[in-house]
């Protein structure tokens, strides 16, 4: 249950920035947004899977690009089913999902899927790591529980804790 709250707190954040950054698209109130911001999170959950494997041969042919359209295809969908949010056209639906995705992918990697970002970021040879000295190696977890991941160096200085 707290996963899916912080993922529709997430969904609900991106979609107040699409409507305050992209012309053409807005919502009368907080409720709105929190209302489609949900709408759109269970298109996304039940729907989109269904529709990306019947266009599949489409995605293919178009090297994933036709996923652009999927989505901006729900996001004005949603404005039709939610009152009071707007959509004006295809070309608004089209940059609001763009920004949509990736404003609620980057909340994403630092929220993770449990709310809790563990990202650390390693710079030189590691024990058991990579043996290059000039590679910047990225771990992330986003284990609660997890102190210092599987892999992290114990002798390695981070960067960002």
């Amino acid at each position: 249950m707290k996963a899916f709250l912080i993922k529709w707190l997430v969904n609900i954040t991106a979609l107040v920035a699409v409507a305050s950054f992209v012309p053409g698209i807005s919502a009368d109130k907080w409720q709105t947004v929190a209302v489609a911001a949900l709408a759109l999170g269970l298109i996304n959950a039940f729907l989109r899977p269904l529709i990306i494997r019947l266009t599949l041969p489409l995605n293919i042919l178009s090297f994933g690009l036709f996923t652009f359209l999927i989505n901006a295809s729900f996001f004005y969908l949603v404005s039709r089913i939610v009152p009071g949010f707007e959509v004006v056209d295809f070309r608004s639906a089209f940059w609001g999902a763009l920004l949509f995705s990736f404003i609620s992918f980057i909340l994403n990697v630092f929220l993770g899927p449990q709310g809790h970002s563990d990202l650390r970021f390693y710079r030189g040879p590691q024990p058991g790591g990579n043996k290059y000295k000039d590679v910047i190696d990225v771990e992330g977890s986003s284990d609660s529980g997890r102190k210092g991941g599987d892999s992290a160096a114990k002798g390695a200085k981070p960067w960002i804790k």
